[in-house]
């Protein structure tokens, strides 16, 4: 099977154009999004933020193929990844992006180091090649010696930094966030964004979060800002850091 592809202007990594997404429960349709269009550079680092249901996280699950779009396109890195099969999108996830989410979603069986190399595992990494980039991706985030303790011997602020090791791992072009923050204490959620930022200015890697904090979506270069599953508008840095020192 042969995917679209286009080539995107000035170095666009992900180019959206005109994506719905509608919910049906059966006795009623939530459009979550409604026609968004959106183009995030490489190297950028891009927050959504909005009120409660209004099409962020729908937003990032759609962009990234981890929900299937009802209309519209999302090419990612020149592929058109809404016209893949489950499985290839699957693989292209695997090596191409990391996610980092609120709950960490790490299994609780494995250990750090297993849980960081689940996504080479899954893309045909050897086990020992796995193994060993598991390890390094532990030591950019400073927890090299926890590598064999299990998620619930580790504080909350170590296993969000195993979630995003295992995001790192693969060392994808994209990383997506979803509140990475929203489950820790203030000085822990600063470490994470802290970590977020030097990772994504030293390796120039794409950066898309879902944040509810104006003081995260301050340390991104530009914010969308969503209601009712659309884009209302785009606030610059220098404008959220100015919302965020008065909150």
């Amino acid at each position: 099977m042969t995917f679209l592809t286009h080539t995107p202007g000035a170095d666009v990594v992900i180019d959206a154009r005109d994506v719905e997404k509608t919910y049906d429960t059966g006795n009623i349709q939530v459009h979550a999004l409604r026609g968004v269009s959106l183009q995030v550079r490489r190297g950028e680092m891009v927050a959504i933020m909005g009120p409660s249901g209004c099409g962020k996280t729908t937003l990032l699950n759609s962009l990234s193929g981890l929900d299937e779009i009802d209309a519209g396109t999302v090419f990612i890195n020149g592929t058109d990844i809404s016209k893949m099969a489950d499985n290839k999108k699957t693989e292209f996830r695997a090596r191409d992006m990391g996610f980092i989410f609120q709950t960490y979603n790490l299994l609780p069986v494995l250990s750090a180091v297993e849980n960081v190399e689940l996504p080479l595992i899954v893309s045909g990494t050897r086990p020992r090649v796995a193994r060993q980039m598991a390890l390094d991706s532990l030591s950019r985030v400073g927890l090299r010696d926890w590598a064999n303790q299990r998620p619930s011997q580790l504080s909350g602020g170590q296993r969000q930094r195993v979630t995003i090791a295992r995001a790192l791992v693969n060392t994808p072009s994209i990383m997506w966030a979803d509140e990475p923050t929203g489950a820790l204490d203030s000085a822990t959620a600063k470490e994470i964004m802290d970590l977020i930022v030097e990772l994504n200015s030293t390796a120039n890697q794409t950066t898309v979060l879902v944040t509810h904090d104006p003081k995260v979506a301050a340390r991104c270069h530009r914010t969308i800002q969503m209601a009712d599953g659309l884009i209302l508008r785009e606030d610059s840095q220098a404008e959220m850091a100015a919302a965020a020192s008065g909150s």
